[in-house]
């Protein structure tokens, strides 16, 4: 029921999501968030492959993904991830493909800017740090495709609105998003 959907319920008014979801609230001491910063900061990325292909048997045996054409991983800038090594949501969606047969493409959206981390930011600061940060690189791919856009956590969902509203820039598409986790701000 979309009513009791925290996840979708942050996205209203703000872009058009077709669907939202998250496999898990992100709070201080979580299991969730041990995880997630084991991948992003330690580099443990059969963590973010395991939790990716747990939720796509999750997200798969809901019907959730019946009707998602392509998986696009929300991308890091080149020079972010060649620091870190990985793009995070990359390993996520990997993981989320191989249990739902649904393929991955992380090269028709790509973030053109570098923005600051997002963990110390206020709402609005989050929101004009990454405004108009991300570009389409291959309409011509998209046209008339149902996305699930992936990140790893969802705080105010200002990452997501900004990947959403260029991707609904191309013609056709629709766009679902799922997380690992959801921080209640």
């Amino acid at each position: 029921m979309e009513e009791a959907n925290p996840v979708a319920q942050l996205f209203w008014g703000r872009c058009l999501i077709e669907k939202a979801a998250a496999f898990s609230f992100y709070n201080r001491g979580s299991r969730i968030r041990n995880l997630i910063h084991n991948l992003k900061y330690k580099g443990v990325t059969e963590v973010g492959f395991e939790l990716g292909r747990i939720y796509g048997l999750s997200l798969k045996s809901s019907g959730f993904m019946d009707d998602v054409d392509l998986i696009i991983p929300v991308p890091l800038h080149p020079s972010k991830k060649r620091s870190r090594g990985f793009n995070q949501c990359d390993i996520i969606s990997s993981g989320l493909s191989d249990v739902t047969g649904v393929p991955v493409d992380t090269d028709s959206l790509v973030r053109v800017t570098v923005s600051d981390t997002q963990t110390k930011r206020s709402r609005y600061e989050r929101w004009t740090n990454v405004e108009g940060i991300f570009m389409v690189t291959d309409s011509e791919n998209l046209k008339g495709q149902h996305i699930l856009l992936i990140d790893d956590v969802i705080t105010t969902g200002s990452t997501i609105e900004s990947c959403t509203n260029e991707l609904l820039k191309v013609e056709g598409v629709k766009v679902s998003v799922v997380a690992l986790a959801f921080a209640v701000v």
